[in-house]
């Protein structure tokens, strides 16, 4: 099969041109966007106490890189602490002694004074968005449109929360009585919970661990990621002033020296975890007590789309930019790999490189862009890599400029025919790699989706309702969302978010997550004269949290 020509060469030196001449000079960077000083973080957070570190920190490196005569030079956005095992369990011992086995502050306040403590520090939060929004596109090469939106969805999301508990609370606080037996049943905390969030949404998906597991009643030591660690930085201190000592503490370091150790002391009750599963499986193998150790972890995915012969080609190649390219296809929930019928895909491809092509490329405050440099240390080589192998496995590279690389910049490569020799098949690429599979019979996506290690979500595109029904049956028992055509994503919150096989463990959502960090326990008694005065009086004058007929509003 020939891939089609689908730019002219005076476009792909066009292209070329624009990625040579990407980065800045010092003094094209508007005002508004410029660090003046790096961020000198030498503070962490443990026992509500703000301390200073004076030991070895990290320079912390932006994909951003700034032209000057002797060539580029990345930028330097801060530093941070580099922690040894000795603060990490001093932060953990921290969060033991404020849950205090559940009789701690925290654990036993009533729903209504958790809740007031998280809209505080929710409040405390807005007023740290510039700074933040600011740090998230200079140390992950993030759109300032998307930092926004990270941090406004980050807020929507703790305003979500408090709603969810709300309407969950408001369910348990009346009594049942069932077979001569009077109970009231609620949701109650688990303990200590470790935290870590991931480097492409450092700080929506490392609080959509945190607030549910914080709301619940839980404690948390909270690793922060890297790349993405300081745009936290901004927001100690309203988390020492939002929430009793003990309650969140903060750890900053190489995961390999401060993560182990808190494992490894038993005292974690629930490992809430956003990234790959072999740094989730060896450290849930360290905790030495597993069957007391809840895990909720979002891991890899290779969720792929399946375009029929029928497809809307327009609204396919449409989303499937959005669900491939969207802050340069570092999401778990990207489209990786894109099943096209054979009868379509010369025209699929034609449109898809020419939308690609027309895509702003640039800084994170340029108007529009949508591809950016990228934050890890050797990405771009990475990509190379698969482009390479997958050429050398008889593929091309079918857009214009597809790979160019400058620095830490890596253009958009359409690879094509992909087949199962090619790395890029199997392999979840995490950025800007686009494989397109052709396919004839519709089983060579379905076993690729039953035989995959992930079971995440995929995309659908098609206007034969008979077609997608009969894909929709089979395929729910593969993955956790069948999208219609449109991308694949998280959102809106409110739905669950989980995955099969190796993409997930437990259930993330806004009402979902609340249950995962928390676990249904009552108090029982017959139903006798005593009983009832018992328990009336309790209720009555207010005597426990726990056992009480408040109704919040």
């Amino acid at each position: 099969m020939i891939p089609p020509i689908v730019t002219s060469y005076a476009t792909r030196e066009k292209i070329q041109d624009r990625v040579e001449s990407l980065f800045p000079t010092a003094d094209k960077i508007p005002d508004a966007f410029r660090i003046q000083t790096p961020v000198n973080q030498r503070q962490y957070l443990i026992d509500g106490e703000l301390r200073y570190w004076d030991g070895d920190v990290e320079e912390v490196i932006s994909p951003i890189h700034i032209q000057t005569d002797e060539g580029l030079v990345p930028a330097t956005v801060g530093y941070f602490p580099m922690l040894s095992e000795q603060e990490s369990l001093e932060a953990l011992n921290a969060a033991v002694a404020a849950y205090r086995r559940g009789r701690g502050l925290w654990p036993t306040m009533s729903v209504g004074q958790r809740i007031d403590r998280v809209q505080e520090f929710s409040c405390r939060m807005k007023e740290k968005r510039d700074e933040v929004v600011k740090l998230l596109m200079w140390e992950i090469g993030k759109s300032y449109k998307d930092s926004q939106k990270e941090f406004d969805r980050t807020v929507g999301y703790i305003e979500d929360t408090i709603a969810a508990l709300k309407d969950l609370d408001r369910v348990s606080s009346r009594f049942e009585i069932s077979e001569g037996v009077i109970g009231q049943i609620r949701r109650a905390p688990l303990g200590v919970v470790l935290c870590m969030g991931p480097s492409n949404y450092p700080l929506n998906e490392t609080f959509t661990l945190l607030i549910p597991a914080l709301i619940m009643g839980n404690t948390v030591v909270m690793k922060l990621p890297r790349p993405g660690v300081l745009p936290c930085a901004p927001l100690l201190e309203a988390f020492q002033q939002a929430f009793p000592p003990g309650v969140v503490n903060t750890v900053y370091g190489s995961g390999r020296v401060v993560t182990p150790p808190l494992m490894a002391s038993g005292e974690v009750s629930a490992f809430a975890f956003i990234g790959s599963s072999r740094a989730a499986n060896s450290l849930e193998k360290q905790h030495p007590k597993l069957n007391r150790l809840r895990t909720v972890y979002g891991l890899e995915a290779k969720n792929p789309a399946i375009i029929l012969f029928d497809a809307d080609l327009d609204l396919a190649v449409k989303e499937c930019i959005l669900g491939t390219l969207s802050y340069n296809g570092q999401r778990c929930t990207a489209l990786k790999i894109l099943f096209v019928h054979s009868q379509i895909v010369d025209a699929f491809l034609e449109k898809l490189s020419k939308e690609i092509s027309n895509l702003v490329i640039g800084m994170p405050w340029d108007d529009g862009v949508t591809i950016t440099p990228l934050p890890e240390a050797g990405k771009t080589e990475y990509f190379t890599d698969l482009v390479d192998d997958a050429i050398r496995e008889g593929a091309y590279v079918v857009n214009s400029g597809g790979g160019t690389v400058n620095a830490t910049f890596f253009y958009p490569a359409v690879v094509y025919p992909v087949t199962p020799a090619m790395r890029i098949y199997s392999e979840e690429q995490f950025g800007p790699v686009i494989p397109v599979v052709p396919y004839d019979d519709i089983e060579t996506p379905i076993n690729y989706i039953v035989n995959s290690n992930y079971g995440q979500q995929v995309s659908i595109f098609g206007q034969d309702t008979d077609t997608i029904a009969a894909l929709i049956d089979p395929l729910v028992n593969q993955v956790c969302r069948v999208n219609i055509n449109s991308q694949c994503q998280r959102g809106p919150d409110t739905f669950p978010f989980t995955g099969r096989k190796d993409s997930a463990e437990g259930t993330l959502s806004v009402s979902d997550a609340l249950r995962s960090f928390s676990i249904r326990t009552l108090v029982a008694a017959k139903e006798n004269h005593l009983n009832k005065s018992l328990i009336t009086q309790i209720v009555k004058e207010r005597k426990s949290n726990f056992l009480s007929t408040d109704f919040i509003l």
